[in-house]
């Protein structure tokens, strides 16, 4: 079987850049700073500044018995626009297709580098992980997006009473979420394309024929012992007995 562990370098950086890019993935989605609004009444929001998640919406008040706030929002809630209840099933589908993609990975790596026995699958788990991985970047971008153009185009939200919230901020920025999220969905594209870059799984795979390494009269073993037998001198292949031991005195 041919030896195929250096071939699997960069695609074993790709198994490590989506497990860190998955788990940054699973950060993004639980983090509540996606936006930070800037409000103007300070009396209930002593800070000033209040975080909108896609989970919940949360702000330090002196004021109310909690320190820290936090309302959750919920997929069917009425008021919430369209790009949070998309963006909370987008996310947990890009962890499910995340960790889907790093167990697939995690198979691919560990034919190239330890299966001595038929690899004949090796070109579909990898494409298959690369093709989770990309999958997982793209779905993962598109709420990211979507509530990035939201904040830039200062869309407001009409909370309910109780969040203690304006309809519209007298600013909003992008929060820091936002940002992390987008560089895990590029470690997740890039761990794609090198998984689908293996070039070895496309090319040589298709042209190595299995071998039954069980047949020891016609392995390799066999092979170099009869190549070997005909280089022995003709007293030893011809089962002659060699003279020299002949002249030796045996007392």
């Amino acid at each position: 079987m041919i030896y195929l562990a250096h071939t699997a370098h960069w695609q074993f950086l790709g198994l490590i850049t989506g497990l860190l890019a998955w788990i940054v993935t699973m950060t993004t989605a639980g983090l509540n700073e996606w936006r930070l609004w800037h409000v103007a009444d300070v009396s209930v929001i002593t800070s000033g500044v209040a975080w909108v998640g896609i989970w919940r919406a949360c702000f330090y008040s002196h004021v109310l018995p909690e320190i820290e706030n936090c309302q959750s929002i919920s997929i069917s809630d009425a008021f919430a626009p369209a790009e949070i209840p998309v963006a909370q099933v987008l996310m947990v589908l890009a962890l499910i297709c995340g960790l889907a993609g790093n167990i697939s990975a995690a198979v691919a790596i560990r034919m190239v580098y330890f299966s001595l026995e038929d690899r004949s699958n090796t070109r579909l788990v990898f494409v298959l992980a690369g093709t989770l991985y990309l999958f997982t970047g793209m779905i993962s971008l598109v709420p990211l997006l979507w509530n990035m153009n939201s904040v830039l185009n200062n869309s407001t939200i009409d909370f309910p009473p109780e969040f203690y919230l304006p309809a519209a901020p007298v600013r909003q920025h992008v929060g820091s979420a936002i940002g992390v999220g987008i560089f895990a969905s590029i470690l997740m594209l890039i761990s794609g394309l090198l998984f689908l870059s293996y070039q070895y799984a496309w090319h040589t795979l298709k042209s190595e024929a299995p071998r039954d390494t069980r047949d020891l009269l016609h392995g390799p073993w066999a092979v170099m012992t009869m190549a070997q037998k005909s280089e022995l001198p003709n007293e030893i292949s011809q089962g002659r007995d060699n003279p020299v031991f002949h002249n030796v005195e045996v007392s």
